[in-house]
C-alpha cells in the first residue's frame, strides 16, 4: 500500500476496515440520509484499496478515505439525480463538508512540506541515512554499506536525524 509492490496482508487490511468502518459508514450517511447506500459506497472503496493494494501510494490514510467516500458520494449524485429530491440547503451542505475537507487536507500537505523542507535541511549524511532508512526501508547495516560507514555511525545519524525532526515536528 505504500506503492514500493508492499502487500497489504489480509490482517492489515481487516485492521484498517475495522477502525474505520463505522466512522466512514456515518460520514455518508450523514450525506446521504440512506443508511444503505452509506454502507454500499464505505463497502466499494474498500474493495478499491483492497484491489489496488500494490499499486497505490496513501500518505494520509483518513485523508484518502475520506476523500474516497466522498467522492464516490459525489459520483452517486451525478449518476441518480434525476430520482434524488435534492434542496439547495442539501447542496450547500455538501459544498460545506467538502470545504472543511479541503482545509483538513491543505494541513495536512502543509504539515507534508514543512516536514520535506525540514529532512533536507538536515546535514548530509543524516539526510542520506535517514532517506535511506526511512524512504528506502533499508536496514542500518545497508545503509552503512551504501554509505560506506560503521553501523555505529548510521546509528548516530538516525539518532540526530530523528532528533531534529522531533523538535520541528512538535512546532507543526
Amino acid at each position: 500500500m505504500q506503492g514500493r509492490g508492499e502487500k497489504l496482508s489480509s490482517s492489515e487490511f481487516k485492521i484498517i476496515f475495522d477502525e474505520h468502518y463505522q466512522w466512514l459508514c456515518n460520514y455518508v450517511f450523514k450525506l446521504s440520509g440512506d443508511l444503505n447506500l452509506a454502507e454500499d459506497i464505505v463497502q466499494e472503496v474498500f474493495i478499491d484499496i483492497w484491489n489496488k493494494r500494490t499499486r497505490i501510494t496513501i500518505h494520509s490514510l483518513r485523508s484518502y478515505l475520506f476523500r474516497s467516500c466522498h467522492n464516490r458520494f459525489l459520483e452517486y449524485l451525478r449518476k441518480n439525480k434525476t430520482n434524488l429530491n435534492r434542496t439547495s440547503l442539501d447542496d450547500i451542505k455538501l459544498e460545506t463538508l467538502y470545504e472543511l475537507y479541503k482545509e483538513e487536507e491543505d494541513l495536512e500537505n502543509e504539515r507534508i512540506e514543512k516536514l520535506s523542507r525540514a529532512i533536507e535541511m538536515l546535514p548530509p549524511k543524516c539526510k542520506q541515512a535517514f532517506k535511506l532508512s526511512k524512504f528506502e526501508n533499508l536496514k542500518y547495516k545497508e545503509i552503512a554499506e551504501v554509505m560506506g560507514i560503521s553501523i555505529k555511525t548510521v546509528e548516530i545519524h538516525l539518532s540526530k536525524a530523528l532528533s531534529r525532526l522531533r523538535s520541528i515536528s512538535s512546532t507543526l
